[in-house]
């Protein structure tokens, strides 16, 4: 993490392997460009500043690329408020299981960490009361998701960190053309268990491969 995202002291952070809409995620910002970057937690589902109750955020985790910079819920973070949501690995669902939809789990070849390009903003309950909050900002699926979701997370190239991060940064043509789908050779794909289907579940066993099915005529 320290290498990847140029974090002085990043803390010791959990193992994650199942994350849902409402949970904590782990966010990097910064205050201002050359200012040191940290990493804080928002509940993912952003809630804008004029929500008239918290449930709004579970309709507000993915940003829309192409409407970001225009749709009310979104413009004022994409000006001033962007983070990065770093992740080893994403999940998707195409197909089914018997009743069940069949998940499939998105990686580097070489497993490394990626960020997504993130948003997030401030919500006040009273006077006193705040939930931080975010959303990641999705745009067209690649060939990798072809035919199991017609739209991806924005995976950032790490040269673009820093221009995403800068608050000061209000060039919205390129911080539009930051938000493209990520090139084939990034991703790989694997089926995994039926386990992650569960929110109960966080663990190892979210991401092992799925056991192969059998072809038709033969037995387990």
């Amino acid at each position: 993490m320290a290498e990847q995202f140029d974090l002085d002291d990043p803390p010791e952070l959990e193992a994650r392997y199942n994350i849902a809409p409402g949970q904590s995620v782990v966010t990097i910002r910064t205050d201002s460009a050359g200012a040191p970057r940290r990493i804080e937690r928002f509940r993912w589902g952003l809630l804008p500043p004029w929500a008239e109750d918290a449930g709004i955020g579970l309709r507000m985790i993915n940003a829309r690329s192409e409407s970001v910079a225009l749709k009310p819920a979104f413009r004022s973070a994409f000006r001033r408020r962007r983070c990065l949501v770093p992740a080893d690995g994403f999940y998707e669902w195409g197909g089914a299981v018997g009743s069940l939809k069949q998940p499939y789990l998105f990686t580097r070849p070489d497993r490394g960490l990626f960020a997504f390009a993130g948003l997030f903003d401030v919500w006040h309950v009273g006077a006193e009361d705040e939930v931080r909050s975010s959303t990641i900002v999705t745009t067209e699926a690649n060939r990798v998701l072809a035919g199991i979701h017609d739209r991806m997370p924005v995976i950032l190239h790490p040269r673009d960190y820093a221009n995403w991060l800068d608050p000061a940064n209000d060039d919205i043509d390129a911080l539009q053309s930051l938000l493209v789908p990520s090139p084939e050779a990034w991703l790989e794909r694997q089926t995994v268990g039926l386990r992650v289907n569960s929110t109960r579940n966080d663990d190892p066993e979210c991401i092992a491969p799925a056991p192969p099915q059998p072809r038709q005529g033969e037995l387990l």
